[in-house]
């Protein structure tokens, strides 16, 4: 039996823990430099506006409808994440952590739950979280991971939106709970788009099949499917008959490449901003490299121009550069995407912005050490091997444990800039909130 625990309109709710004076108020969070809504109350929700609706279009309705818009805090969401996710993972003894705000929970062997428990368990578990950290969420259940994510899709929605389920669904549902029939009908009431891991696209082609909701696709022939989309489509038709095809990951699988890419607050106008950036992607795509405990084989750097500037030159160019033995350490990686971005850089364009990905990971173990030693080494032009430091294991973790404990950008490499924010490149957040959990020069002050 399997849950799935997810916090609702999540990067919203962060906000609302520590503002509660926003709780009735239309409220979305912007993507980076401000750009687009990637998440919305629900009253921001019933004034139309849709995921990813650029900010300049619902700009009107901070005045028309005391619309209120937020700059993203992901320092802030990160740390919320981790005090949800250490509480729910209380309740079972398997959890995948599977997004920022999204948790499965495995309860094999604790059979004791499957009579009238798995309900009584989901509202413990969601009272105890909106109580330690005022998060609201929702929990649903089910014998695989479709159901399960399914049935928290149903608990949202009921409570959402009264009517489109019983109401007895609204935030806590379980859907190995129902009769047949009841489950029958709460699967017909669901669009087969809401499927996890089906979507719009591969939704629309199913209706036009006749496949219209998710009960449809319960009963459709698995291997059918399979031939004319995907072994993935077959697994979700299996998981809806009940029979568990994805297993749980206690542990994330190393990611097979790591990026770090930015759209520029202001256009860069110079090769020194560029390097700057450069640095800092760099630094940070390192700092998760270390983090699974891998190396890179090579990095890709790029930089581009800004395609909704019509009126501008464009320039969009991309290289990677191979490192002699995979490395996680900064300096290396550093050496060569600087040469990399230096073998495509061109004056006269305003660079709107620019990235850098880790390409070829490797174990730490399967690692191999430079032959010659070098401890630093000047870069070759791309298309030739660089030589690099595959020893610098200590001085890493000291900086990232300066960084850890005193938050980010505390030691950083001097070609990044001493700027800041203020750096012309540097993301533009004009609508951040304080850093409530994370810095305690922010940290609220209760007042007697």
């Amino acid at each position: 039996m399997f849950a799935l625990v997810d916090g609702n309109n999540f990067y919203v709710s962060c906000e609302r823990v520590f503002r509660p004076e926003l709780a009735t108020r239309p409220v979305i969070v912007l993507s980076n430099n401000d750009g687009c809504a990637i998440a919305r109350s629900n009253e921001a929700k019933a004034l139309g506006i849709k995921m990813g609706q650029p900010w300049f279009e619902c700009r009107d309705m901070e005045r028309q409808h005391g619309l209120i818009a937020l700059s993203a805090n992901f320092a802030l969401y990160g740390d919320m994440s981790d005090r949800m996710m250490s509480i729910a993972g209380q309740y079972a003894p398997r959890q995948e952590v599977y997004s920022i705000d999204e948790s499965f929970l495995s309860f094999d062997g604790m059979d004791r739950l499957y009579h009238g428990g798995l309900l009584a368990t989901g509202r413990a578990l969601r009272t105890k979280v909106l109580q330690w950290t005022g998060l609201p969420t929702c929990v649903g259940f089910g014998p695989t991971k479709t159901l399960a994510k399914l049935a928290n899709h149903i608990a949202k929605t009921a409570e959402r939106k009264p009517g489109s389920y019983p109401v007895e669904y609204a935030q806590v549902f379980c859907l190995a709970c129902l009769d047949p029939m009841q489950r029958a009908t709460a699967l017909a009431a669901t669009d087969v788009g809401e499927v996890w891991g089906v979507g719009s696209r591969i939704g629309a082609k199913l209706k036009a099949r006749g496949i219209k909701t998710a009960h449809d696709l319960a009963r459709a022939d698995a291997k059918a499917l399979r031939r004319e989309f995907s072994v993935q489509l077959e697994r979700t038709v299996l998981e809806l008959q009940g029979t568990s095809c994805i297993n749980l990951e206690d542990v994330p699988p190393p990611k097979q490449q790591i990026a770090c890419t930015r759209s520029f607050g202001k256009p860069a106008l110079s090769l020194t901003e560029l390097l700057e950036a450069i640095t800092e992607f760099t630094a940070r795509a390192a700092e998760k490299l270390r983090r699974q405990t891998s190396g890179a084989s090579s990095i890709t750097v790029f930089i581009r121009t800004s395609p909704f500037r019509k009126d501008d030159r464009q320039y969009s160019r991309a290289v990677t550069v191979p490192l002699v033995c995979p490395t996680s350490s900064t300096q290396p990686l550093l050496q060569a995407a600087g040469a990399g971005l230096r073998s495509i850089y061109l004056e006269g364009y305003k660079y709107a912005g620019a990235g850098v990905m880790l390409n070829d990971l490797v174990l730490e173990s399967t690692e191999q050490l430079d032959l010659f030693g070098a401890e630093s080494a000047t870069p070759m032009h791309p298309g030739t091997q660089t030589k690099g430091s595959c020893h610098s294991t200590h001085l890493m973790s000291a900086i990232d444990h300066l960084n850890t404990r005193y938050g980010r950008g505390t030691v950083v490499l001097g070609s990044a800039g001493l700027g800041g924010a203020s750096r012309s490149w540097s993301m533009k957040r004009e609508r951040l909130t304080r850093q409530y959990t994370t810095d305690w020069t922010q940290i609220p002050v209760a007042v007697a």
